[in-house]
Formats: C-alpha cells, structure tokens, sequence
C-alpha cells in the first residue's frame, strides 16, 4: 500500500507535533562529515557514537530496519517562558538549558510516535515494520530532518527552522511503508556570515562552522561526560549546572522561536530554571530523586549535578557559598570531593589549604589526590 503523505501529517498534527516531514530512507548526505568527526576524536567519550555497529547503521538504515523506505521526522516546540536575564545570569544560581525545565520530553515524544506509529499499522491494511526513536537511535536526526523539510543545519550545528527557531524537539519513525509524496530537502543552509554563535561561546568549541568539539562543549561536560571537568575550562562555564543554551540564544532565527502548547514543558516556579547553588551543594540523594524525577535532570543523578554545581559556585565569587562546599569534601563521590576542593580554592577560603594537603595525601581515590595535588603547586587562581 501507499500511504498518503496528508493523511499521516494530519494524524500528527491531532498528536500534537507541530512540524512533520518524509524522507526516503537513504543515508544522511553528511555521513562523511559525521565520519570524519568521529575519527578526529570531536565525540570525547561518547564511545557509543563511534562503535562499529552503530557507523553500519548510519551508513544503511537497513541495518536497523530491512525493508526500510521512508523516514518521518516530527518536531515539537519546548520554548515556554521568558525568564529575566538578571535571574539567569546571577551567580548564586545554577542554569538548566532551557529544553530541561519541565517534564522529561522523552517521555511525551515516544508514547505520542507510538501511537502514530500504530496509526500507521492500521490504516495500512498490510504487514509493515517500524522503529521509533527519539534522541536515541544511531541515525544522523538533524540531517534526516533537514532531508524531510523541517528546518537546515546551522553554524551551530543545530536545526533551525527559519520560522520557529531551534527550540523544538525532534523524533522519528524508520517505517517500511511507502508514502504517495516525500517533502523537498530545505536548502542547507541559511546562516550568511552571521557567526554570532561561534564568537558567543565561551569555551571555542567550534573549530570551524557546522563543527562541534564535545571536548569543549558545556553541554557535553555538564551532561555527558561522567568524570572529572577539564580544570582548563571550569572557569568558562559561568553558572551553568545542566546544558547550555547560549549558541541559540544569540541567533537571529530564534526571535521566530514559537511558545510550546505543551504545559508539561513549562516550569512550575523560576527556582526551577535557576535554583540557588547553595540549594543544589546540599542535595542527598533521596532530595535529588523527589525533586527531578520525570526530569531531563534525573539522567545525570545527583553526584554530577553537585559537581557541576560546584563548578559554578567556584565562578561565582560569592563566600556565602564556602560553607556548603566545606562538607563536600568528605562526600561519598570523589567527583563531588575533588571539584569541591577547586570552587573552595577559586572562592580563597581561608581554609582551603589545609583541606587541599589533606585531601593530597590522604584521600582514598587517586584523581582525588591528583586533583588536590596540582591546585597546590598553583601560585594563583586557577
């Protein structure tokens, strides 16, 4: 059978995706560049990316689907409230990347593609098989959309419609059903010579436009990466605690951006957007799991989002902070003890040096004693 194309974009309209497209399911025309990414080590220690299997299956969505021939992208809106910058930007508080202020979207996108996925079936009247993805499958998403209509791949790598901005989730359906028309690839790229996104991010992450280096990227470091912050960029993170929206915020496209239908998204208060440091250094774990289950925070458990935290203390010039990062040095997780020890020593407690030497020979964990070690031999701030 074929499926009519209005037929299934109207279904997801009634789901409430505000933007759908259908490609052929061929591989993404940007294979090479992802290759050569890959192979110039940009992903840091997202080793799943780079795995053999996964590669295969960039390279051929029949690797993932036999059978495979069409490709549904579907795009929601998450842009809620516009919060002060005043607020954001205060130092006493740490910053969630706006797409984490509500409800976990994995949770929303998945059920809603399942059931348009079940549309499918049947409506189809024959046997066909589909996959469901978000943020998840190893598929090359902003390429595909890009391939589907929904937007083009920005400087900064993200997809931008160039009526809405890029602050819209994006999910998708490998199906072996054939549709009666497929949408016209948008043109690659409508960024100009604007480079507003590569001067604003503090830590260089772009060597060059289109091209992201995890290494240096906030929100791979604040995120993904599951051990010790390079020392090097700590003070570039400001008060960053969870992701990092700046190089959307300064692109011209998101003055389109439009505000999500979806009230899960929004923020039940503003100290969910920023909640104060002092708050986020005196986490348990039993206060973490009530506060950020069914959150996109809850990923990265408490340990790491007091690490990050701790990071942002130690850039926040504020002592009143030094005496919630004094007991952090005795906590379970190394992680949060070490990177403690770097917020009290940028903060100049008076008491920072016996802890440091302490911490240097004492330490059970290694890094631990490493970590502690060098902020020693450092004449100044580090």
């Amino acid at each position: 059978m074929i499926y009519p194309a209005d037929q299934l974009k109207q279904q997801a309209v009634d789901l409430g995706f505000n933007l759908v497209g259908l490609t052929r399911a061929t591989p993404s025309p940007t294979l090479a560049a992802y290759e050569r990414w890959i192979a110039q080590g940009m992903h840091a220690d997202m080793g799943y990316m780079a795995r053999p299997d996964r590669v295969d299956r960039r390279r051929n969505l029949q690797e993932i689907l036999p059978g495979a021939q069409s490709l549904i992208v579907v795009g929601l809106d998450y842009r809620t409230l516009d919060v002060p910058d005043a607020l954001l930007n205060d130092p006493s508080r740490g910053r969630f990347a706006s797409y984490a202020w509500g409800m976990d979207y994995h949770d929303l996108i998945a059920p809603r593609l399942e059931q348009l996925a079940n549309h499918l079936i049947a409506n189809s009247h024959g046997a066909i098989s589909q996959r469901v993805y978000v943020d998840t499958g190893a598929i090359l998403e902003r390429s595909h959309a890009q391939q589907a209509g929904l937007g083009f791949v920005g400087k900064n790598t993200m997809l931008i419609h160039p009526r809405r901005g890029s602050n819209f989730f994006l999910g998708e359906i490998i199906t072996t059903l054939e549709f009666d028309t497929y949408d016209q690839p948008h043109r690659p790229t409508m960024c100009g010579t604007c480079t507003r996104c590569l001067v604003a991010c503090p830590t260089d992450a772009f060597p060059q436009p289109h091209v992201l280096d995890a290494r240096r990227c906030i929100s791979y470091h604040t995120i993904e990466n599951k051990g010790w912050i390079d020392a090097e960029l700590r003070s570039q993170f400001g008060n960053w605690v969870f992701g990092c929206d700046i190089c959307q915020d300064v692109c011209p496209f998101q003055r389109f951006s439009t505000p999500s239908l979806e009230r899960t998204f929004y923020p039940d208060d503003l100290a969910t957007v920023a909640p104060p440091l002092a708050e986020l250094l005196s986490l348990d774990d039993g206060r973490f799991k009530t506060r950020y289950r069914g959150t996109p925070i809850y990923r990265i458990k408490r340990a790491r989002l007091v690490r990050n935290a701790c990071i942002a203390a130690g850039n926040s010039a504020d002592p009143r902070l030094i005496t919630h990062l004094r007991p952090l040095l005795h906590d379970e997780n190394p992680l949060v003890r070490g990177h403690a020890a770097w917020a009290l020593w940028r903060l100049h407690d008076d008491t920072a040096q016996t802890a440091l030497t302490r911490q240097a020979s004492d330490d059970p964990d290694a890094q631990v004693r490493s970590e502690a070690a060098r902020l020693l031999t450092l004449q100044d701030t580090p």
